[in-house]
């Protein structure tokens, strides 16, 4: 047995486990188990050390696989995970439209995760396998993150991790980082199995000392650096504090029904506005320095004297997630507008990363398939300026709902200066399922990348006061009215993960795609030999 390359793990099977017809069935039955464990380390549960046992599954399964074996449990690893973890598409569209556009969207994920499996085999065998494996995983998170149409890039394995151990790694190299390292250790616990099974077999420990002890070296070095990071994760202010409100006005649970609630959506923020003020004014809320409405909480054409109004009572400079409408160019943006109490709408930030097939409709012959927006719907127009606007005396980063999966948007805010991070949002299309416990972790994980504080005002909940190392200070409840000022940290220090920007995740694509091509080449090399050596006896 090569000290790189532990006997099959399978081999202490049942022998009728091992024939070649039964054997594919068992990691195809390894592959999916593994791919539901990583749907259950997602929020709203708070078993995040299951992702790692999920990979260590997953690396079981691709152990001496092929690429078309490792395709085929890929495949099943992603189709289990995806279908699990986007159920809550289902809420959105309901049973009139039927499953299609779910499981389109789960199938091309899993397709991703698929490939990545393929390239996985290739590299395994290299020293140091584990590494190459697990950036390949981060590689196949990040093209699916940018194509095609921007990508998609829910479901990313660092977003389970904001109550883990791993979580403080957000702050040395983002999400890339944090995803590449749950998966590492997971593949590591698959090699410590493999060494294990090998002794066990052949009690031969020369041979198996180095491989197990790298792979007790993948699984503890990376659970050492995590550890020692939370302690260096501030969390008190730097710059002052302020104190924030937040306007949850609820919505209906109705699914695409809400195309025709916009005017009641409009009503329940400025009921509960008015409920804010009668708070502020018998004194059972602190005066705010800010108040956030969540994403499109109103339609605005040309100013709007009710919420002109409403901001001036609350004394305080205000972000209205609305959606702002130019009738002689016929464009919609779905923005934050900054309202100043005296001198009423200012400037807006314009949301960068729309949603393809719900804010603007690409391939408009093919898209009237899948989606029921295609006829009555005109494109909204994306965004072009950073994600921040100043209010007051603070620098305000934003992302709006959809964009806080992408990991620029609030990079660049904060790199703009941001002190603190406002995600709005409206989770009110997708009902009570997790996609909204789902989102509230990726803005965590973005509150540890960045050691910001952050709060997100949803329009029908979850809306929540984040402190920088990812912990919920305050939330509301799913599809309830209600209004709440917390005081903010303001923070004007950087992590590494901001200083970095990008370079983490450039880095580990192109330390997995260097593998696949070393690989390459070493079985071009190991082949030509012994065509040169048939050539040799042909000519004899």
């Amino acid at each position: 047995m090569s000290e790189r390359e532990p006997r099959d793990a399978f081999a202490v099977l049942p022998a009728w486990m091992r024939r070649r017809a039964v054997a594919p069935a068992v990691r195809l039955a390894l592959s999916a188990g593994s791919g539901w464990l990583l749907f259950l380390s997602f929020p709203p549960r708070e078993w995040w050390w299951l992702a790692a046992l999920a990979f260590a599954g997953l690396g079981l399964a691709l152990h001496r696989a092929g690429i078309r074996g490792g395709a085929a449990y890929g495949m099943a690893f992603g189709l289990v995970f995806t279908l699990a973890h986007l159920v809550w598409i289902q809420d959105f569209l309901g049973a009139d439209l039927g499953p299609w556009p779910w499981l389109a969207l789960s199938a091309l994920i899993a397709l991703f995760i698929a490939l990545a499996c393929a390239a996985m085999t290739l590299v395994a065998r290299l020293p140091g396998g584990p590494v190459w494996m697990a950036a390949l995983f981060v590689t196949q998170e990040w093209v699916r993150g940018a194509w095609p149409l921007n990508g998609f890039p829910w479901g990313r394995v660092a977003f389970g991790q904001p109550d883990g151990v791993f979580g403080s790694l957000a702050a040395l190299g983002g999400a890339p980082l944090v995803s590449f390292v749950v998966v590492l250790t997971g593949l590591c616990l698959a090699r410590l199995v493999l060494c294990a099974v090998a002794y066990g077999r052949e009690r031969a420990w020369r041979s198996t000392a180095r491989p197990l002890g790298a792979a007790a070296a993948g699984v503890a070095l990376p659970l050492v650096i995590a550890v020692a990071t939370w302690p260096a994760i501030g969390t008190d202010p730097t710059n002052g504090t302020i104190d924030v409100g937040v306007v949850q006005g609820n919505a209906p649970d109705a699914g695409l029904d809400l195309l025709g609630a916009r005017e009641t959506i409009r009503r329940n923020h400025i009921a509960e506005s008015e409920r804010f003020l009668d708070a502020l004014a018998s004194g059972r809320h602190d005066e705010p320095d800010l108040v956030v409405w969540p994403e499109t909480a109103t339609d605005v054409v040309d100013g709007d004297p009710v919420v002109d109004d409403l901001v001036s009572r609350f004394a305080a400079p205000a972000l209205i997630g609305a959606m702002l409408h130019d009738p002689v160019r016929n464009e919609r943006e779905n923005a934050v507008v900054r309202w100043d109490p005296d001198s009423g709408a200012q400037d807006y930030y314009a949301k960068q990363e729309l949603v393809p097939f719900s804010e603007y409709i690409p391939m408009r012959a093919i898209a009237s398939w899948f989606t029921p927006f295609v006829d009555n719907m005109v494109d909204m127009t994306p965004g072009r300026e950073r994600a921040v606007l100043e209010v007051g005396q603070t620098r305000v980063g934003l992302a709006i709902c959809y964009e806080s999966a992408y990991d620029y948007v609030l990079r660049d805010a904060v790199s703009s200066g941001a002190e603190l991070l406002v995600v709005p949002t409206n989770n009110a299309w997708f009902g009570r399922g997790e996609m909204t416990y789902q989102h509230l972790a990726m803005s965590r994980m973005r509150a540890i990348e960045h050691g910001r504080a952050t709060v997100v005002a949803a329009t029908s909940g979850i809306s929540a006061v984040v402190a920088p190392d990812g912990t919920v200070r305050h939330r509301t409840e799913l599809y309830t009215a209600e209004s709440f000022v917390r005081p903010v940290p303001l923070r004007d220090t950087g992590t590494v993960a901001t200083a970095l920007g990008a370079w983490p995740e450039r880095i580990l694509v192109g330390g997995g795609l260097a593998a696949v091509l070393v690989s390459i080449g070493l079985r071009f090399r190991d082949r030509a030999p012994f065509s040169r050596s048939a050539d040799q006896d042909r000519s004899g």
